[in-house]
């Protein structure tokens, strides 16, 4: 027998920036949710609703997959969404694997043909990109359909002469595969140690945070122009003098102002509602979400202002973040 110590092999650990991908209402955000285990990313039945691209880290012994949500990817119309598209690519060149989400309810249309032929260009060269081809929303749709629609998404990469890495039905709602995702973005992923210590979910700071969940409680039940026209800004959160008490290990009262921007005044009378009844409620929802954000009770000033046609003016983008 031997004397020499017996080696024991570690198991190798991997960690890296997975990009889910995708036209608008494709389900990114809820998915990344789902993965995550914690809501990071705002989630509406509104099209476009991601304005930023949020970070969701999701943390394993063997593995830490930094989950980024983009805005759809689109034909832009305006100003806006030209820089959100500008924001997708830049962002898509940085990362390790990208998720390109199909949802199963929705036949592929030019949309989808669109991103595809964008992706191409990204899935080749010596630093060429691994796509997988994520079906989400497999929960809303038959088994037969699904089947269907999983050829259809299979025939989508052979029409820009690729092949996807892997492709994965998923149900962000019932969980159905969505483990399963998450050990194949993983599978993509180079070796290496965390990048995010053990327990951190986002790496947004809390300002953008709060204004998300503020411009998803104000997009909840109101017309479809809404969403694109509807810019969040958090003015200040400030600790209210003499409202906690430290010794006993009660936090301050926080003073959250925060600004919402529309395009037109009709579009101010929607946010505000009548009598002010629905930006009351607006508050009352996303003061919920906030406070359990930061862990504090918080007193949630919000104030409906017109920027007009900001989508298509350079300074006014400049000054509300994009």
């Amino acid at each position: 027998m031997s004397d020499q110590p017996a080696v024991h092999q570690t198991a190798e650990h991997r960690s890296g920036f997975a990009c889910l991908v995708g036209r608008p209402n494709a389900g990114k955000s809820t998915l990344t949710n789902a993965l995550v285990g914690q809501k990071v990313a705002i989630m509406s039945a509104r099209p476009q609703t991601t304005r930023h691209t949020i970070r969701g880290i999701v943390h394993r012994e063997d593995a830490q997959l930094v989950l980024v949500d983009t805005p759809g990817l689109h034909r832009p119309r305006t100003l806006l969404g030209e820089r959100l598209n500008d924001l997708v690519r830049d962002t898509l060149s940085e990362v390790d694997v990208i998720a390109f989400c199909l949802p199963a309810d929705q036949k592929v249309g030019p949309g989808d043909r669109y991103i595809a032929a964008q992706l191409a260009e990204l899935m080749t060269g010596r630093r060429g990109r691994p796509v997988v081809a994520v079906v989400t929303k497999a929960d809303l749709v038959p088994r037969e359909t699904l089947m269907q629609h999983l050829i259809s998404v299979d025939q989508l990469a052979k029409t820009v002469d690729r092949e996807w890495a892997d492709i994965v039905p998923v149900s962000a709602k019932d969980g159905y595969q969505v483990e399963e995702l998450e050990a194949v973005l993983i599978s993509h992923l180079p070796e290496g140690p965390d990048l995010y210590p053990d327990g951190e979910l986002t790496d947004e700071p809390e300002a953008v945070m709060v204004a998300e969940l503020v411009r998803e409680a104000a997009l909840e039940g109101v017309r479809d122009e809404l969403p694109h026209s509807l810019a969040v800004v958090v003015d200040e959160i400030v600790e209210r003098e003499g409202t906690g008490d430290p010794e006993k290990g009660k936090p301050a009262l926080l003073d959250v102002r925060v600004n919402l921007f529309v395009e037109r005044d009709s579009q101010k009378a929607i946010i505000i509602g009548r009598g002010g009844s629905r930006l009351r409620s607006v508050g009352t929802e996303a003061r919920q979400g906030i406070e359990k954000l930061l862990g504090q009770r918080i007193y949630l000033d919000l104030h409906v202002k017109v920027a007009k046609d900001w989508q298509r003016d350079p300074k006014q983008l400049r000054r509300l973040g994009f």
